[in-house]
């Protein structure tokens, strides 16, 4: 997925409660051999700089790709660290 271009690219996906949900796909970022991605709800206004965005796993198996929740801590905090570095170098 690096190589293709991921901009204004909508993906639906279902939270944690069964609701569907659309965001952006903003960006896919490698963090420890792992690819995430940023996503950002359709809904909130554009280049709001209070804009949450929503990181989630990408997981490619074959032809399939999907994106799944971040369920460890750890993990997760790790590659916030690595968007912040980002952001901060940008």
């Amino acid at each position: 997925m690096n190589n293709n271009d991921t901009s204004s690219r909508i993906i639906e996906f279902e939270d944690e409660y069964g609701n569907k949900n659309e965001a952006e796909l903003a960006d896919i970022i490698e963090v420890d051999g792992k690819e995430y991605a940023i996503l950002y709800p359709t809904d909130s206004e554009p280049n709001d700089e209070e804009q949450d965005a929503i990181v989630m796993r990408f997981v490619e198996e074959g032809e399939d790709d999907y994106f799944e929740a971040i369920e460890d801590d750890e993990e997760f905090e790790k590659v916030a660290n690595y968007i912040q570095e980002l952001q901060d170098n940008a």
